[in-house]
């Protein structure tokens, strides 16, 4: 039932750019580490770069396990489904790198997100993926479930932070500089940003 792409283009491309959620899983090395799962939203915090490069915005939230493994081993895979339509699942399973506020590509980068306003939401890095295999499945279990619109919450929580204020939160938090594992985090303070 499953098929394996070459690319990311045509109707495969469409398919996942069409979604409103994605998920994100990562792990350390080490054997008994933390195996992380994310789920992913709001409309235009992802674009597919090229035929075999992905990308979405790494927002302010309550850890950064996923910018931690990454960090450590690159190891990423990246989960669509079809809750609407024909049934349909799509993985991408690559290589990921968060880049961080203050690199030089940031800047490039952050315009592939035309549709979305960055600042609503305490962006904290972009998270870059290079496919290694990507794969579909029959998605036959997936239920159906209707999207309505994304959720305020996130923006209207994060736009009244401003660099210092964003990286007093973070400090805050037990899991932003170091993993659930004690890995390497997001670095802190929070760069500032070069746009």
């Amino acid at each position: 039932m499953g098929k394996t792409y070459e690319r990311i283009d045509g109707r495969l491309r469409r398919f996942i750019e069409d979604q409103p959620l994605f998920f994100t899983a990562t792990a350390p090395l080490a054997a008994d580490g933390t195996v992380n799962l994310s789920p992913k939203g709001l409309k235009g915090s992802f674009a597919v770069l090229d035929e075999l490069t992905v990308a979405y915005l790494d927002f302010a939230g309550s850890t950064a396990e996923t910018v931690a493994h990454l960090r450590e081993n690159g190891r990423i895979t990246l989960m669509w489904c079809a809750f609407q339509g024909p049934p349909n699942i799509v993985r991408v399973h690559g290589r990921g790198e968060a880049v961080f506020r203050d690199d030089p590509r940031f800047k490039e980068l952050l315009g592939h997100f035309p549709d979305i306003d960055p600042s609503l939401h305490g962006l904290r890095a972009i998270i870059v993926v290079r496919a290694e295999l990507v794969r579909d499945s029959c998605g036959y279990a997936v239920p159906f479930m209707t999207y309505d619109e994304d959720r305020d919450l996130h923006g209207r929580r994060f736009a009244r932070e401003d660099d210092d204020s964003l990286s007093a939160y973070f400090a805050k938090k037990e899991h932003i500089a170091t993993s659930l594992d004690g890995l390497p985090g997001l670095p802190l303070p929070l760069p500032p940003s070069s746009v």
